[in-house]
């Protein structure tokens, strides 16, 4: 595979890469560079990590990329997921292993690491108190979103070693290239400030979109180039309301995304147009048909994803049209998970197990 095509494999779904000159120069010198992304083990899994990761990942592999899974146990247990409860939370790391799987991620080719092994020794620590020394307890803080909390809310001590932690990860696995979204940037951009300091290993950091909650976001917020605004309105496993889950029936597809927000001719903030972009369609220039009966117009065909927005701002397409579109898309990606967890033995006791914990932040 030429480097053009391997800058594809990222270019394609990042909305950020810093920087590409970088990422180029070392896809021409390595030909299987390590890059990873990380999970906090906390709850059933919605389509963002299901869906979005999983294709995201299937692209990078097939790039010759080489793939850590990181399962951040001990990150779920400083952040009070599943009340902080270490083995609810490791069950739920393996359960998470099986979505991939059910995704059709070719997990030969993915190495699994959890944190409490990569922690567990005296060499993760001392980087640990080299990254703390190079940065400010006002940096940390600022940085406290990539675990989901605000600014300036009340944290305990122990997550104040989360931001530190997170960096430290990156040098202790020896990672090229960091592959996480949008709310993880302000701890990659704080390891590159590091490694230039230490003259450690710099690493890329590849930003994906966020997919929007089906809240959509609110009225006249702007978070087109905000992605601390819209980190805001992500979709997130611990709110259902938000959220659309790797088990969920059609029946609860369909009422999901039927209550979901979709105003009429607006695009921006709807996470109908989301999660077309993001995971139904490929490409941005695949032909899209949306199925209607003969007596609501019949069917509504759009060259790419541009002319389906112009259609939809100029409206000719109902939000429900749109509506039933999504619901009936996402159903077919779902569905072969599902079936996944009712064959699987092992996958259903992890599912049936991680379905009864108490979700907490």
């Amino acid at each position: 595979m030429d480097i053009e095509t391997k800058l594809d494999a990222f270019r394609c779904f990042a909305e950020e890469i810093v920087t590409i000159e970088e990422l180029k120069g070392l896809l021409e010198t390595n030909n299987h560079p390590l890059a990873y992304d990380g999970f906090e083990p906390s709850g059933l899994a919605p389509i963002h990590f299901g869906l979005l990761r999983a294709k995201n990942l299937k692209r990078v592999l097939s790039a010759g990329i080489r793939f850590n899974l990181y399962l951040a146990d001990y990150f779920a247990f400083l952040n009070n997921k599943l009340g902080g409860d270490l083995e609810h939370i490791r069950t739920a790391g393996e359960y998470f292993v099986e979505i991939w799987k059910a995704c059709g991620v070719d997990m030969s080719k993915v190495n699994v690491v959890w944190a409490s092994e990569l922690m567990d020794t005296i060499n993760y620590w001392d980087r640990f108190m080299k990254v703390g020394k190079a940065t400010t307890i006002e940096r940390i803080k600022r940085a406290v979103t990539i675990m989901g909390r605000k600014e300036g809310e009340n944290l305990s001590a122990g997550m104040l070693f989360y931001p530190a932690m997170q960096v430290t990860d990156i040098f202790q696995m020896d990672i090229d290239i960091c592959q996480l979204g949008m709310d993880q940037r302000r701890a990659n951009i704080l390891a590159r400030e590091i490694a230039d300091k230490y003259k450690w290993k710099k690493p890329v950091a590849i930003h994906h979109p966020l997919m929007l909650g089906l809240q959509g976001t609110a009225a006249g917020k702007d978070t087109k180039k905000d992605y601390e605004a819209m980190a805001e309105f992500k979709m997130s496993k611990s709110n259902p309301k938000s959220a659309v889950y790797m088990h969920n029936t059609y029946k609860e597809i369909k009422e999901k995304i039927g209550s979901a927000y979709c105003p009429e001719r607006v695009v921006e903030g709807n996470p109908m147009f989301n999660f077309i972009k993001l995971i139904i369609i490929d490409s941005p220039e695949d032909h899209i048909t949306i199925e209607r009966p003969e007596k609501f117009g019949g069917n509504i065909e759009a060259a790419g994803y541009g002319e389906l927005e112009r259609l939809y701002t100029a409206g000719n397409i109902h939000p429900l049209d749109i509506k039933n579109f999504v619901a009936d898309k996402l159903e077919q990606q779902i569905r072969p998970v599902r079936e996944h967890f009712e064959k699987d033995k092992r996958a259903r006791e992890l599912y049936e197990a991680v379905q009864k914990y108490q979700i907490t932040r």
